[in-house]
């Protein structure tokens, strides 16, 4: 459950968006994911480039080299949330727009991949480089307040939390399976590296036993 300073901060902003002429709940949603995709496509990209440094193994980042984003050709770090973030809001608007979000669009070339089904439509709604940058340093603050609480499932509460503000989400259950019932069914199951999972909705369940 997101309580405190954390929940005061999304709610701050929240705000932002909705003073930044950003309302309708569900753009919101979709661009705070775009962005937080964003965000963590970078910490990701870090964190195994310091994990293979330890192990004295390979590693090339996906952004170390230059990205060819239609006729253009960009330094791949500029894409990176540590590096625009602090970028003048202007241009990092610019490099959100027209660099960032046509790179994530199209990190995987495979058309028929699941993440190209979810990314591929990905369109950058921000109207204004002042909410871009009043929005990125939000979040910022969000993560470092996340960070700070160490809990086990921060994230997916947050998520949950977000996903409470849209007005159908109460009819709808909860929208992630709770840490402590993903870990009982782990511990249940036993699962192998090499098991195929094949994940069935509780709610489909249900209706197979009705009929």
């Amino acid at each position: 459950m997101v309580t405190g300073e954390l929940k005061n901060k999304i709610d701050s902003l929240w705000d932002i968006f909705a003073a930044g002429g950003l309302t309708n709940p569900l753009d919101v949603i979709e661009q705070m994911t775009y962005l937080m995709f964003i965000h963590d496509l970078d910490e990701s990209d870090n964190l195994r480039a310091r994990e293979a440094a330890m192990l004295g193994l390979p590693y090339e980042s996906i952004f170390a080299k230059e990205v060819q984003i239609g006729e253009r050709t960009v330094d791949g770090s500029q894409l990176k949330w540590s590096v625009f973030h602090d970028f003048p809001a202007a241009k990092m608007y610019s490099t959100v727009q027209e660099w960032v979000f046509p790179f994530i669009k199209n990190l995987h070339g495979d058309k028929e991949s699941a993440y190209s089904k979810y990314m591929g439509d990905a369109i950058f709604k921000l109207p204004t480089p002042l909410l871009l940058d009043k929005v990125v340093t939000a979040m910022d603050g969000i993560y470092e307040q996340m960070a700070a609480l160490k809990a086990a499932d921060t994230r997916g509460d947050v998520y949950e939390y977000l996903l409470s503000k849209i007005s159908t989400a109460g009819l709808n259950g909860q929208f992630r399976t709770p840490r402590h019932i993903i870990r009982m069914m782990v511990e249940l199951m036993e699962p192998k590296a090499d098991d195929v999972v094949c994940e069935i909705c509780t709610t489909s369940l249900i209706r197979v036993a009705a009929a």
